[in-house]
C-alpha cells in the first residue's frame, strides 16, 4: 500500500522549520546593536560634559544588555517565529531614551527646579518593569484569540481606566490636564493602558458588525454614504473623547482613543467615507471644546502664534508657551547634524524637558538627520505591526494588530507635531523615549501582544494526520 504526502504542508513545514533559529540569530544580532548604540552614545555624553568617560557606563551597559538579553530568551522561547525586528528597534529606542534622561539629570538648572537628578535611575527600573510585563504577556497570553472572550469587559476596563482621574482624590492635575492619579509617591496616567484594553475592544466588536457598518444607503461627491442606524458607534465613541477633552483636558488622549476606532473602522469596513466623517468629527469636535475650555484655547493659542505667547509668558501674564518656544530654538540650535551629544542646552525648556519635550533634545544634539532617523525607527516598528496585521490568519488578529500599530503612530504623531509646532501640544509623551513608567510599561506590553500575534501568524501549520481508510481505497499496482 501507497501513502501520500501534500507537497505544499510539508515544504511549509520545513521553512517553518528552519526560518524559526534563522529569525533569533538576526534578532540576537540587531539586540547587539541596539545596546551598542546607546552604550556609544552614553560614552559620548559622559566626554563631552565633564571630558572623561562616565562612571556609570559600565553598569549601564551590562543592565541594558540583560534586560534585552532576557527579553530575547523569552522571544525565544515562547514566540520563536515572531518578528526579529520589533523587539531590537524598542531596546534601540529605549537605551537611546534612557541616555538623554541621563543627560538631562546632569543639568543643574532642572536639578535647582527638582526637574532631574534621579530621572534615570527611576527609568531604568520602570524599562525593568516593562519588560518583565512584556514577558509576561508572552508566557501567558499563549494566543492572542483568547482576547476576544473578552471584548465588552475590555470596554468596561478602559471607561474605568479613562474615568479614574477624575475621582476625587485621586487624580492629579499636571499642566491643566487631567490625566494622573496619584497612589502614594508614584504618579500613574491609566491612558497609556486604556489604549490597549480599547483596541481590544474595538478589534472584538467590528469583527462582528463590520458587514453592517459596511453597508452603504446612498452615494454623496464619490463616498458611499454609511446607513443613519450604524452611525451610532462611531457618535458614542465620539461623545465619549468628546468628554474625555471636556472633563480631563486631555487633548492627546481624546485625539489618540477616537483616531484608532477610525483606523480599525476603516480597515473593517474598507469605507473611505468612515476617514471622512472621522475627519470632520474631530475637527468640529476639537473646535468645539477649544472655544470655551480655556486650557485648550491657550494651548491653541500658542501654537498659532507662540513668540507673542512666549512673550507674555516672560512678563507673567500667561505662561503658557516658554517650553514650546525654547523647543522650536532648540530645533533650531542643532540644524542639519546637532551640536552632538552632551552640547546642547535643552535644558532651558525646563519643565517636561525630560518628557513632553524629549524629543527637542535630540533636535538640537542630533540635528535634523538624527530625528529623521528616529521617526524612521518608530516607522519600522508601525510597518511591522502592519505587516503583522497582513499575516495574521484571523480577522480579531488582524484588527488587533493594525488597531495597537494604529494607536502607536498616532502617539508618535501627535507627540512629534506637537513638539515640532505642526499642532497643538498634546501632553503625551515619546513612547520609549521620554520619562514615564506609565508610558514605557505599556508600550513593552503593546509590543509583547504584537509579537504573540506574529508568532501565530508566522507559525507553520501542522501537517495533517494520514487517513487510513483513504489509504485502504487506493489502488496497488505491481
Amino acid at each position: 500500500m501507497s501513502s501520500t504526502t501534500n507537497p505544499s504542508t510539508q515544504h511549509t513545514s520545513t521553512i517553518g522549520a528552519i526560518g524559526a533559529p534563522s529569525r533569533r540569530n538576526t534578532e540576537l544580532a540587531l539586540l547587539v546593536f541596539a545596546v551598542v548604540i546607546p552604550v556609544f552614545a552614553y560614552a559620548n555624553v559622559g566626554l563631552a560634559l565633564d571630558g572623561q568617560v562616565p562612571a556609570g557606563l559600565l553598569s549601564y551597559g551590562l543592565g541594558l544588555g540583560l534586560l534585552a538579553g532576557v527579553g530575547h530568551l523569552a522571544v525565544r522561547k515562547f514566540a520563536p517565529y515572531a518578528d526579529p525586528l520589533l523587539l531590537p528597534l524598542a531596546t534601540l529606542l529605549n537605551g537611546l531614551g534612557l541616555v538623554a534622561i541621563w543627560r538631562l539629570d546632569q543639568s543643574e538648572l532642572l536639578q535647582s527646579i527638582q526637574q532631574a537628578g534621579t530621572a534615570a535611575p527611576r527609568q531604568l527600573m520602570y524599562t525593568a518593569m516593562g519588560i518583565a510585563l512584556f514577558i509576561g504577556v508572552l508566557i501567558f497570553l499563549k494566543d492572542h484569540r483568547v482576547l476576544q472572550r473578552y471584548t465588552y469587559i475590555s470596554m468596561v476596563g478602559a471607561l474605568f481606566l479613562l474615568l479614574l482621574p477624575l475621582v476625587p482624590g485621586l487624580g492629579k492635575n499636571i499642566y491643566g490636564a487631567k490625566i494622573w492619579i496619584q497612589v502614594g509617591s508614584f504618579s500613574i496616567q491609566p491612558g497609556e493602558f486604556a489604549k490597549i484594553v480599547l483596541a481590544i475592544f474595538f478589534a472584538g466588536y467590528l469583527m462582528v458588525k463590520r458587514d453592517a457598518l459596511a453597508l452603504a444607503s446612498r452615494r454623496f461627491m464619490g463616498l458611499y454614504l454609511p446607513r443613519g442606524r450604524d452611525l451610532g458607534p462611531i457618535l458614542v465613541v465620539w461623545m465619549v473623547s468628546i468628554l474625555i477633552l471636556v472633563f480631563e483636558t486631555d487633548l492627546g488622549t481624546s485625539l489618540l482613543f477616537f483616531g484608532m476606532f477610525v483606523i480599525m473602522l476603516y480597515v473593517a469596513t474598507e469605507r473611505t467615507s468612515w476617514i471622512v466623517f472621522g475627519l470632520l468629527m474631530s475637527a468640529v469636535g476639537a473646535v468645539g471644546v477649544a472655544s470655551f475650555e480655556p486650557h485648550i484655547q491657550q494651548r491653541v493659542d500658542a501654537w498659532l502664534d507662540p513668540m507673542r505667547e512666549y512673550t507674555l509668558s516672560r512678563e507673567g501674564v500667561l505662561g503658557h508657551s516658554e517650553q514650546a518656544m525654547q523647543a522650536l530654538w532648540a530645533f533650531g540650535s542643532g540644524g542639519t547634524l546637532g551640536t552632538g551629544w552632551g552640547q546642547g542646552h535643552s535644558e532651558l525648556i525646563r519643565f517636561a524637558a525630560n518628557s513632553d519635550f524629549i524629543l527637542a533634545t535630540f533636535g538640537e544634539e542630533l540635528g535634523l538627520a538624527g530625528v529623521m532617523a528616529l521617526l524612521l525607527l518608530y516607522a519600522l516598528i508601525v510597518e511591522r505591526g502592519v505587516r503583522t496585521a497582513l499575516a495574521a490568519r484571523d480577522p480579531f488578529g488582524k484588527l488587533l494588530a493594525i488597531g495597537l500599530s494604529g494607536a502607536f503612530a498616532l502617539q508618535v504623531f501627535v507627540v512629534a507635531g506637537g513638539v515640532m509646532g505642526l499642532i497643538p501640544l498634546t501632553g503625551m509623551t515619546m513612547p520609549f523615549l521620554a520619562y514615564g513608567g506609565s508610558s514605557v510599561i505599556a508600550n513593552w506590553a503593546l509590543i509583547g501582544i504584537l509579537l504573540r500575534i506574529s508568532d501565530t501568524a508566522r507559525r507553520p501549520a501542522p501537517a495533517p494526520a494520514a487517513n487510513p481508510d483513504a489509504e485502504m481505497t487506493q489502488v496497488v499496482r505491481p
